[in-house]
């Protein structure tokens, strides 16, 4: 994307905030370039300014920003796994993130509606997972090197089954509409590296 000056980048930010809040509360199917318009008080040549392709383009921008809110609300206690409470604190906060959430979430309904055909979408999940697994296992060698984890433990290995387990509770969660199985997979794992320790020769 080329360079913007400051007023560019607030306006462009602007526009890409107003799109991503419109489909929180409506849904990206009843998105239109007109409400974007509309909710941010900009002109279709402003849109087009920048975002040239359009809606398609804008969504893609708006994957973008939804991936950055997932790892944005879980801090600062993502980046800060080095102790026992503090991974659970990092637990309640996903969670509580999840719950105010409900049953739609913005990056799995715009990803939907660009599918993919789209370029650059699938990536957009791609590095949220590759980041959002990176900072778990940042944690793990935290408390691999305080003694708390078995140090024989592959730490991506083991932030990928946790990864994993949080994804498959969300979808449970986007289909039941119930937290619970969440809950259960952020408790097990995080008690499956506290266990790794005592199981270790």
């Amino acid at each position: 994307m080329r360079t913007l000056t400051r007023k560019g980048a607030a306006t462009r930010q602007r526009i890409l905030e107003g799109a991503a809040a419109h489909i929180r509360e409506h849904g990206v199917a009843n998105m239109t370039l007109d409400d974007v318009l509309a909710r941010t008080a900009t002109s279709k040549s402003q849109l087009f300014h920048y975002f040239p392709a359009g809606r398609e383009e804008l969504l893609l921008a708006v994957a973008r920003f939804e991936a950055d809110r997932v790892l944005e609300d879980q801090r600062p206690q993502l980046g800060d796994l080095t102790s026992w409470p503090a991974w659970q604190s990092w637990r309640d906060k996903v969670v509580d993130r999840y719950r105010r959430q409900g049953r739609l979430c913005p990056l799995n309904s715009v990803m939907s509606q660009l599918g993919s055909r789209t370029p650059g979408a699938q990536a957009v999940v791609t590095e949220l997972m590759h980041r959002w697994q990176a900072e778990i296992a940042t944690g793990v060698r935290h408390m691999q090197d305080a003694g708390e984890i078995d140090p024989g433990l592959d730490p991506d290995r083991a932030a990928a089954a946790l990864l994993a387990g949080i994804q498959g509770g969300v979808l449970i969660q986007m289909s039941t509409g119930e937290i619970d199985h969440l809950e259960a997979a952020l408790d097990m794992g995080i008690a499956h590296l506290r266990a790794s320790k005592l199981a270790s020769p």
